[in-house]
Order: structure tokens, then sequence, then C-alpha cells
């Protein structure tokens, strides 16, 4: 049997949990370490499980590119910011961002998926469709073909986006909403949960509601993005 390849997921909270759970349970990968920013390091430097945490700015040191690529293990937070963050911080240091893409999805061949990108089970992924780099896919999503899910995007659970669509970057799409044919979603929209999106949708907008409407409020105070982070 082959060794399976190292793997630092980089985060300490919820996300990262998770992560280590399917990475190590449904993967080819090995967790070795997990590394956080040095103020965010926790009490006891190491998991449950013994493996260590590693304050990220040690981490070229103690883990190099050439030897374990990384995983950035972090939510919606900030509307993607703080992954996006992390993940071009991560790739300024030379590493290769690993994908996890589950077995129990079903991921047509000509379907592509770019770096650091999460696909819970059960997405399909249909003929054509592009996802990004720093994508979430959480369970039981339907991307119809020629679709183009571009980067820093969190999809929840139970989204149907048809075919020929563009999700702009940044974008956060609750549960249960609906995208029509051929529909863009500007980038750093925040799509409420249950919404059906039936046109394209203007960038930095908050849209509820069937057929889906903006609310008037600014996705960047719904989740209370930092200004330097705009």
């Amino acid at each position: 049997m082959a060794a399976k390849k190292p793997i630092v997921i980089v985060g300490a909270g919820e996300t990262a949990d998770i992560a280590y759970e399917y990475f190590t349970v449904d993967s080819d990968r090995e967790v070795v370490a997990f590394s956080v920013e040095r103020q965010y390091l926790p009490d006891g430097r190491s998991q449950a499980d013994g493996l260590p945490f590693v304050a990220f700015e040690d981490l070229a040191d103690t883990h190099p590119p050439a030897q374990v690529d990384t995983f950035v293990a972090l939510s919606s937070t900030w509307l993607n910011r703080a992954r996006a963050r992390l993940f071009r911080a991560v790739k300024e240091q030379g590493y290769t961002c690993a994908s996890f893409v589950s077995p129990h999805a079903f991921v047509w061949r000509t379907a592509t998926v770019g770096e650091n990108s999460f696909i819970f089970e059960n997405n399909v992924l249909q003929h054509g469709v592009v996802v990004g780099d720093d994508v979430v896919l959480w369970s039981g999503n339907h991307i119809g073909h020629q679709t183009v899910i571009e980067d820093h995007v969190f999809i929840a659970s139970h989204v149907v986006v048809s075919g020929f669509c563009r999700i702009g970057s940044s974008t956060f799409m609750g549960v249960n909403a609906s995208v029509g044919d051929g529909v863009t979603i500007g980038a750093d929209s925040v799509v409420g949960a249950g919404a059906v999106v039936v046109k394209d949708l203007p960038p930095r907008g908050v849209y509820v509601g069937s057929p889906a409407k903006p609310t008037g409020g600014d996705p960047f105070d719904s989740f209370k993005v930092p200004a330097e982070q705009r």
C-alpha cells in the first residue's frame, strides 16, 4: 500500500476538525500537524489525538513546502476573507494546497476543481463545471453544466445552481437557494436561505426571497468584515 501524502491543516476551529476527519477517513492524505498564527495557538499545543499545533510563522521551518501540502480550513468568516487571506499566505510561502473531493460526490470527468477547495458528500458537479480556488461546497448541492464558481465562494447545503451560471468571487449562498439557467451572481454577494434567483444580481448585495430581491443591506456589514479586508 502506498504511503499517504502528508498534509498540514491550517486552522484550529470546527472547520479544521471536520477537515481532519474527512481527510483522515476518506482521502489519500495523512494529517501530520495543525497550524495557526502564533497569537491563536491553543493551550496544550496539541490535538486530542496528539498531533502538534505549529505557529504559522514557523511552519516553513518545521514542515517545509517540499515535504508537505497544506489545507486552509476556515468557514465563511468575514465573507470568506479570513480563509482567502490565509490561502494567499500559504501560497506565498510556496505550498501546494490540497483539495478534498468526497468519494461520495458525483464529479463528471470534464468538471475541474481548483486548490484548497472542499467538496462534501452528495454534491453533483455536471459536465464542464469549473470550481475555482478556495471554494466550499457543503453537502448535497447540484451544480449544473458549464457553470463557473469563482474563487473563495461558500455554498451551504442543498443549493441548486442551474447550467451556464457564474457565481462571483467571495459570494455566500445559504441553504436551499436556487439559481435559474444562465444567471450571474456578482462578487461579494449574500444569497439568503431559500432564495430563488431568476435574473443577474449586481455585486455586493444581500438578496432574499422568491424571486430574490435586494434587502438594501451591505454584505460586508452582515459578515462584520474589517475595514482593512474590504
